[in-house]
């Protein structure tokens, strides 16, 4: 039985879009069936590079074919969809799910430069936009669109954002690897506060000038929190 069978036949069946991962642990827990044959056994550590390999033949198959359908990886999880011009017919079937309005011109520029240049600040994006951001990180931030995803190593340690998964989906992309060429933005330069300058590493910042050691002598930095009058 080919793999790429096997791989339709749960993606048909299949209630919401699957990774590799997920295939793979479906594979993964067949294989442990008391009624397993040995082809089923076969493929219970099956490579990811595999399932991808199949999964690229199933797409190329569809589009051959013709059919109402297609093959689509939209954020790293491969389901079957319909093509867009059935839609009228399927939108009188199941009816329109309600979604939220459209971006703003604002937000889909501020939007552009986190995807481009992610993970950044947001001090670095309004460097970049030239104009304050508040407002439209709010709006990105409650759409599910970017998120926090640490803290910059500088002065203040900001918040890095970056986007999600759901903007992936919002725009219908594999991966960030999807998205169009735009050298220009990335070759924007942006200014980076400085790192902190610290005495030992799970200490307060100190100020350069109370880490340097005099000269001709052996004594260790004052630490301004530990002076004394």
């Amino acid at each position: 039985m080919e793999l790429k069978f096997i791989l339709e036949s749960l993606l048909f069946s299949a209630q919401k879009p699957l990774s590799p991962s997920e295939l793979r642990e479906v594979f993964a827990n067949a294989a442990e069936q008391e009624d397993a044959d040995a082809t089923v056994k076969s493929l219970k550590k099956i490579k990811e590079g595999e399932l991808n390999a199949a999964l690229e033949q199933l797409v190329k198959d569809h589009e051959a074919a013709g059919r109402s359908y297609r093959l689509a990886c939209v954020a790293g999880s491969w389901q079957f969809v319909t093509q867009p011009e059935f839609s009228p017919w399927l939108k009188a079937l199941v009816g329109v799910k309600a979604r939220p309005g459209r971006l703003t011109q604002p937000s889909l520029e501020t939007l552009a430069i986190i995807a481009y240049r992610q993970p950044l600040t947001r001090a670095e994006i309004e460097q970049i936009r030239g104009v304050s951001v508040d407002g439209v990180m709010q709006t990105l931030l409650e759409r599910g669109l970017v998120e926090q995803t640490g803290r910059a190593e500088v002065v203040g340690r900001p918040s890095l954002y970056g986007t999600t998964p759901l903007f992936l989906e919002y725009f219908g992309l594999a991966s960030l690897e999807g998205l169009p060429a735009a050298d220009e933005l990335r070759k924007i330069v942006v200014e980076k506060p400085p790192a902190p300058v610290t005495a030992d590493a799970g200490l307060a910042t100190n100020p350069p000038e109370q880490l340097q050691i005099p000269e001709g002598g052996d004594q260790k930095p004052t630490d301004a929190a530990t002076q004394t009058s």
